[in-house]
């Protein structure tokens, strides 16, 4: 599996760090790239394209892990639900050979679909594409079937004409000090973001609340799954118990954080996102349990034993947000059938 992955982000993009004088140069010749970028795009010099079928692209103006996979995940299911035939297009960051484009279902390697791609495919069942071609990946969709193509984390992948645009924010982080990459996380300007037609915020804790505009996202988690297979237990069962926490997400602390407010005790341990697990990674010195995000634990079965758990989550929006989605993908069904 490649070994690449994706380094926690410095100090100063979410804290009062003083930034780097060759971050703050970067960011300015960054910024002109990305207005430049947008504005090709925005008179038509680059081309859009549009695949036949409506398209919901699901992303951030943010770099690192905001929820976006669990929005994706519910997405599937609830316009499944509504009758649809969705399909999910992605990069499939930190696979082998990701020149290749592929089809990736619940068989598939992580090391070959990537990591959320797999986890996608396991929960839902529907048909996933990798490849570095947003455009390629939903054409593929649409020619086995789908109706409609959800593009994970493709906002900035311009070339693929979308009809909903869903931002995805981090309720913890938000746009840390609101500067362009490398002084700071933003992929785009923070303006970009009021051009969406959803803005969901994840929230972090139990009693906080969205802010006027978004669309507020709960993660709930229940259960811990055996990676070896076996019942699930409820995670009030580990309630005043040390556990070693295991996460290699875009935000570690807020795994960290849920499973600390469900009374257990908590032995952090942050990787890089992406990471490529092997068993010498849990030589943690103490028999206790590992509790581990989804998106890690499609990496480890192979060497888990007994003491290793997944813990899933479940994105919970508001039945507004639904219906208001449905309506504007009903309306831009309407167009794309013109």
């Amino acid at each position: 599996m490649s070994r690449r992955t994706m380094p926690q982000p410095p100090a100063y993009w979410f804290g009062d760090g003083p930034v780097p004088a060759w971050a703050r140069a970067l960011a300015g010749v960054y910024s002109a790239l990305v207005a430049v970028r947008s504005r090709l795009y925005r008179i038509g010099v680059l081309r859009r394209h549009r695949v036949g079928v409506p398209v919901v692209v699901v992303g951030n103006i943010t770099a690192g892990g905001t929820g976006k996979t669990p929005l994706t995940i519910a997405l599937v299911e609830r316009l499944r639900a509504a009758g649809f035939k969705p399909g999910v297009a992605s990069r499939g960051y930190g696979r082998s050979g990701e020149a290749q484009a592929r089809w990736v279902d619940a068989a598939t390697p992580p090391a070959d679909g990537g990591d959320e791609p797999v986890l996608i495919a396991r929960h839902t069942g529907t048909r996933v594409r990798v490849d570095r071609d947003r455009v390629a990946a939903a054409k593929a969709l649409v020619a086995a079937g789908c109706d409609v193509v959800i593009c994970d984390d493709g906002l900035q992948h311009y070339r693929l004409q979308r009809d909903v645009e869903i931002e995805v924010i981090d309720g913890a982080r938000r746009y840390g000090n609101a500067r362009m990459m490398p002084a700071g996380p933003l992929r785009e300007p923070v303006a970009r973001a009021a051009a969406c037609d959803f803005r969901v915020v994840n929230l972090p804790e139990p009693d906080s609340a969205a802010e006027f505009g978004e669309w507020p996202m709960r993660l709930q988690a229940d259960d811990a799954l055996p990676l070896r297979g076996g019942r699930p237990k409820p995670l009030s069962a580990f309630a005043g118990q040390r556990v070693h926490a295991v996460a290699g997400i875009g935000n570690p602390g807020r795994f960290f954080t849920m499973l600390r407010n469900e009374g257990l005790g908590v032995v952090p341990h942050a990787f890089a996102d992406h990471h490529d697990y092997r068993a010498e990674d849990f030589a943690f010195g103490s028999e206790l349990p590992v509790l581990m995000t989804e998106k890690d634990a499609v990496k480890c079965a192979a060497f888990a034993n007994a003491w290793f758990y997944s813990v899933p989550v479940t994105a919970k929006l508001p039945e507004a947000f639904w219906i208001a989605l449905l309506e504007k993908l009903g309306s831009s069904a309407n167009v794309v059938a013109k």
